[in-house]
């Protein structure tokens, strides 16, 4: 059965992941609301979506659906259990700028998972060989009237003092 997602959602009452699907076979469009049990606002949202996406009776339905989302998806799910609306759930995601975080502070299960998503990006970016805009070697002019930054190292200072 080849099965891709359309679109994911959170129910609240009771606490539910709906997902809307086509089935490729048939080409109609369902939904399915997967029940999220176990769940409570202490729950580590990265192993419940785990576990939801490698579940037996979930799991072909899930297949399309990235790990990531599922975890945001759950993130919601545990915010509202927290007493949070929608909105401020929302807004607490998008106000989380990754280039402002250090890194240093976080746990290793924590540090990993940023690293997964970095390299994730990372290779989504990549230009490949087989690509057809692939260029060797890139070389870029930058325009004279472009706002540099300065540094201290480009003080000028004699190498004496070394």
């Amino acid at each position: 059965m080849s099965i891709v997602a359309k679109r994911c959602g959170v129910k609240f009452i009771p606490p539910s992941i709906i997902l809307i699907y086509e089935n490729k076979n048939t080409s109609k469009i369902r939904k399915r609301v997967i029940p999220v049990r176990n769940f409570s606002q202490y729950s580590d949202c990265s192993r419940a979506a785990e576990r939801l996406k490698h579940h037996v009776r979930h799991s072909i339905y899930l297949e399309s659906v990235s790990l990531a989302q599922l975890e945001r998806l759950h993130l919601i799910l545990r915010d509202h259990l927290k007493g949070l609306s929608l909105e401020e759930s929302l807004a607490a995601r998008r106000r989380s700028d990754p280039n402002d975080e250090d890194l240093n502070k976080l746990s290793d299960d924590e540090l990993n998972r940023r690293k997964a998503q970095m390299d994730e990006l990372f290779e989504r970016n990549r230009k490949h060989k087989e690509d057809p805009d692939f260029v060797y070697d890139l070389e870029v002019e930058f325009p004279e009237n472009s706002v540099r930054e300065t540094c201290s190292w480009d003080e000028e200072q004699s190498d004496e003092e070394f």
